[in-house]
Formats: structure tokens, C-alpha cells, sequence
């Protein structure tokens, strides 16, 4: 605990419970300027603390987070299942990686400089709202009960449950961070999607390679369908990407990550009651049809920054309407067939201008750019896929148990 008060009940402006990516990201902004006092909570050692894990995105120039950036790459490459390889160079954007742990260092470090800040080390028990606010219980390492009382509380834990939806997939992944003994990697080219491992017979499922150095990377299998794998059977598929279609040979695991992320058109709620607003992943800012996340984490964290410097308490949609529509027609197609994933992932690399299609994939592009992609892919199941929506039931569905990855 840093600047924790000693006594059990604690007042200030804003109680931020989870210290991820999207509680810490909303704690840095709310100290870029004139900010309220904020108490940050964050799970102690142990199981509610979630293991090192690896975020990506695209950004252009210079970000707020370069100093925790662990490496970036200027061009993409996706290989199709016939074998050829698509690169493409996305300038002005990069993609860039970061790991949690260098993620949180570089904001705790801010935060300690901040006088307005507390960062808590408890397990958070109840939220609930109040006449006059908010208010969290929870319990310290050493057992004792605090209550801290807040005008406005942001919860960035995970779900119990997933809302309603029409379309549940899940990306589930594990990746390994090996050393080869030879040099096998390109340091210049992430490869985003490679369809040349086998096929499931739902969804799909392709490598991806974060390379390092030339004798380092993450090296990834993933696939979008509806069960998560075995560890066996996630050992086994990296054991032949490695082997058989990167021809890796000798290599050392150095560590490895593992999760599930809804890819679902759920409906998610970010607002609990008066005072109590869900933020992150929990709020809806998992793009449904890619996984992505720390980008919208961060658009929203300086959303509702700037909305609490104005005098009112929201959190905005991280995603616009028509993002998540069009989302909604891609999950649907894919979940029932009627497009093959790898040849529609592959066509729009192809397509469509790089840079284009990264603004696509984080919801930046006009009403004329998205029409132009979406004729460039299967017109005919999309639109029968849109004609079918709007009839579709939403079914609750077991909620898989999410993980944090590079999306």
C-alpha cells in the first residue's frame, strides 16, 4: 500500500477498484492536470492478482506509454492457408507491445509522484451505491475491513456473467516467449495472422509471432470458436506451428501466457447505479470481432478524465454504433459458416490499404471508408447475415474466464 490512510474509513472523489489496464489507465489520466483525489484499489498477491501478461496495439508518433514499450514493428505480415504471405507497411502507424508488469511500473511511478493519489493493496468485497456516492468495502492483506466512500466509483473487475447476446465466440490462445538457437525471426515484421496451421472444424485458427530479436519472440496459436482447448492440445498445436510451418528447430521456452476473450454482441452496461460505473473490458471495451482492448481502454480513459473536469461523472461507449453493428454481422457469419475466416481476414489485407484497415479494426474510419470495405468482402452471406439480426434471440451464455493478452 502507498500512501494508504491508517484509518478504516476513507472519503475522496474517485475509488478506482482493479489495477489493470483500464483502472490503471484511468488513475494516470486523472493526474495528467487538475484532478480529484482518486484511490486506486488493487488486488494483493495471489489468485485474484492475474499473472504477467502482454498487450498490443497500433498508435502514431509518440504515446504517453513509449518508456513501457518492450518493442514495436512498421510492417504486418499475414499469410494465407494457400502459403503466400502478405506484408504491408501501416505508416504512419506502428504496432507496439507491452508487458503488464513495465506497464505498471512506469504508472505507479506517476502515481507516487502525485499527492492526490492512494494506491491500495485489498481485496475489493462489495460495491454499492449510497445517498451521497459510492461506497467499497474491502479487506486488507492483513485482514482488516476498510470502507472507502467516493462521489464516483469506477469497477474494472471482470464479469461474473456475460449479458445476453445473440453471438458468443471465444478467442482463446496460449503463446510461448522462446529463444531459438539460431537466428529464425525478422524483427521488423509482426506476423498478425498465419492461417498455415490446421483448421478447426468451427471458427478458426492461425499463429501469431511478436519477434524480439532475431532469436526471440512470442509465438502464439489462437483460434475463434466456441470451447477452449486442453493445455495438451494448446502445447501440441504450438509444438507443430514451431516445428512444422516456422521450422524453428531448437528452441527454449522461456515462459508462457494463456487466456479467453469474449468475442460476443452483448450488450454491456457501464453504468450500475448513480455513482457506479463498469470501465475496461468489463464495460464493453473488447472489440467483439478482433479481442482488442488497450487501445479503447485508453480512449476512454481520457474520456472520462475530461468529463470529470467538466463537472460530470460518465463513461462513454468505447466503441460507436456502427463499429459494433458491423461486428455483430462478422460474429454471426463466422459462428454459422457462411464465411470462411482465413480467405476473409487474408482478402482484406489484400484489399484494403493498410493504414485504412487499422483505423477500420479500432472504429476511426468515415461512413464512405467503411462501405468501400465492406464491398470488398462476401456481399452476399453479409447481407443475408444482416437480414437475420434483428430476429435473433439474446441467450445468456457461461462467461469464460478472461484473460489479458496483446488484444
Amino acid at each position: 500500500m502507498s500512501g494508504c490512510p491508517r484509518t478504516p474509513d476513507v472519503t475522496c472523489d474517485v475509488v478506482i477498484v482493479g489495477g489493470g489496464a483500464a483502472g490503471l489507465a484511468l488513475a494516470h489520466r486523472l493526474t495528467a492536470s487538475a484532478s480529484p483525489t482518486v484511490t486506486l484499489v488493487e488486488a494483493p498477491d495471489g489468485p485474484l492478482r492475474p499473472p504477467e501478461r502482454t498487450w498490443c496495439y497500433w498508435d502514431r508518433g509518440t504515446g504517453d506509454f513509449d518508456q513501457a514499450v518492450s518493442a514495436s514493428w512498421s510492417r504486418l505480415r499475414v499469410h494465407g492457408t494457400d502459403g503466400r504471405a502478405i506484408t504491408v507497411d501501416p505508416s504512419p502507424l506502428s504496432y507496439r507491445m507491452l508487458r503488464s508488469t513495465d506497464f505498471e511500473r512506469l504508472v505507479h511511478s506517476r502515481l507516487h509522484r502525485s499527492p492526490g493519489v492512494r494506491v491500495l493493496r485489498a481485496t475489493a468485497d462489495t460495491v454499492r451505491n449510497t445517498a451521497d456516492g459510492a461506497e467499497v468495502r474491502c479487506t486488507t492483506p492483513d485482514g482488516r475491513n476498510l470502507s472507502l466512500r467516493a462521489r464516483h466509483v469506477f469497477d474494472s473487475r471482470p464479469r461474473r456473467a456475460l449479458p445476453p447476446a445473440r453471438t458468443q465466440l471465444m478467442q482463446h490462445f496460449r503463446g510461448w516467449f522462446v529463444r531459438t538457437r539460431a537466428d529464425r525471426f525478422d524483427p521488423s515484421v509482426a506476423d498478425l495472422m498465419d492461417f498455415r496451421v490446421p483448421q478447426p472444424r468451427h471458427g478458426l485458427a492461425f499463429g501469431y509471432v511478436l519477434p524480439l530479436a532475431p532469436h526471440r519472440a512470442l509465438v502464439e496459436y489462437t483460434e475463434f470458436s466456441r470451447t477452449p482447448l486442453t493445455v495438451e492440445a494448446y502445447e501440441a498445436a504450438l509444438t507443430h506451428y514451431g516445428r512444422d510451418v516456422l521450422g524453428l528447430g531448437a528452441l527454449t521456452v522461456e515462459s508462457a501466457e494463456q487466456g479467453v476473450i469474449p468475442m460476443t454482441d452483448a450488450r454491456f452496461a457501464r453504468r450500475v447505479g448513480p455513482a457506479v460505473f463498469r470501465i475496461g473490458a468489463a464495460g464493453g471495451a473488447t472489440r467483439p470481432a478482433t479481442g482488442y482492448t488497450f487501445a479503447a481502454v485508453q480512449r476512454q480513459s481520457r474520456a472520462i478524465a475530461a468529463a470529470l473536469r467538466a463537472g460530470r461523472a460518465t463513461v462513454p461507449p468505447p466503441h460507436g454504433r456502427r463499429a459494433l453493428a458491423m461486428d455483430a454481422v462478422l460474429l454471426r457469419a463466422l459462428d454459422t459458416g457462411r464465411i470462411n475466416g482465413p480467405d476473409f481476414f487474408t482478402g482484406l489485407f489484400r484489399r484494403v490499404p493498410p493504414e485504412r484497415l487499422l483505423r477500420f479494426l479500432d472504429g476511426d474510419t468515415s461512413l464512405w471508408e467503411e462501405w468501400g470495405i465492406g464491398l470488398r468482402t462476401p456481399v452476399g452471406p453479409m447481407l443475408r447475415t444482416v437480414a437475420e439480426l434483428p430476429f435473433l434471440p439474446r441467450r445468456r451464455r457461461p462467461a469464460p474466464r478472461i484473460g489479458e493478452s496483446h488484444r
